[in-house]
């Protein structure tokens, strides 16, 4: 019974769905619980979207949800994605510390204030910036519990073959991020939605989890980035097999920022 831990609704820019609408979904999945995670990104550049959360009213009422929806059986925690950039790092970090969020995920969404899902043409240079804005966000914000879906920007590619090609060219500076995530005790987020996107793994591709591993990471955590009720745990039936492959047999899941283990499979 797995845990969906990367979630969005209509507090989300870009997201309609009604919270009880993925609740509802991912009870008839039979997952054993799932955590919100709607969209933190401020200063994200208005051409590309509005990120911009209701915080005055996203905990309250979220929470509320959770509340009224969790059982013995089922739990709905509270989460929150923060889209990291350095200028807006100690924002970010008040807002986080304002509620009692359950679980925080540091993303990066865009380079050098450019969102990759409106790039023109595929670019191995900018893919090697995208990592370095990550390494530099993350030093910037800390206040985070799992590094989210590392190698996003790849799946807007339209190379098929740069697309499934988001480690080795890169395997360096890839390392210095799991060393440092590993160093600060962070967890590794294993996000599916790169499958619904065309690549032939989740974010990230297998080998940066097995790296992972291999340098001593023992966090990950699973979510499916659904925007919709139907994507909730969308190719989870994958993750036992391709984790266990990896070296991992167990994932986690934060409450009131506490990791709990939970067996993969």
């Amino acid at each position: 019974m797995l845990w969906d831990n990367h979630m969005h609704s209509n507090f989300s820019g870009d997201c309609e769905a009604d919270p009880v609408d993925m609740i509802n979904s991912a009870k008839k999945k039979n997952l054993r619980g799932i955590t919100f995670t709607d969209h933190l990104d401020l200063d994200f550049p208005k051409e590309f979207g509005d990120f911009n959360l209701d915080t005055e009213h996203y905990y309250p009422a979220q929470h509320k949800i959770a509340r009224e929806h969790s059982t013995s059986d089922f739990t709905v925690l509270t989460g929150i994605e923060v889209g990291i950039q350095p200028q807006v790092a100690e924002e970010s970090k008040n807002i986080v510390n304002a509620h009692q969020y359950d679980f925080v995920i540091g993303s990066t969404h865009l380079i050098d204030r450019c969102d990759p899902f409106f790039w023109e043409k595929d670019d191995p240079v900018k893919l090697n910036r995208y990592y370095e804005c990550i390494l530099e966000n993350i030093s910037a914000f800390t206040d985070f519990d799992s590094l989210g879906h590392i190698d996003f920007a790849f799946r807007y590619l339209k190379s098929t073959e740069l697309k499934n090609d988001s480690h080795m060219p890169y395997f360096e500076i890839v390392d210095e991020i799991l060393n440092k995530i590993i160093k600060m005790d962070k967890a590794l987020e294993i996000n599916t939605a790169g499958i619904r996107k065309g690549m032939k793994y989740p974010n990230p591709t297998k080998s940066i989890i097995e790296r992972y591993h291999e340098l001593g990471g023992k966090l990950i955590t699973l979510g499916a980035d659904a925007h919709f009720p139907k994507d909730v745990a969308a190719d989870f039936h994958v993750l036992p097999d391709l984790l266990a492959d990896c070296g991992f047999k167990e994932f986690v899941v934060y409450e009131k920022r506490k990791p709990t283990l939970y067996p993969i499979g």
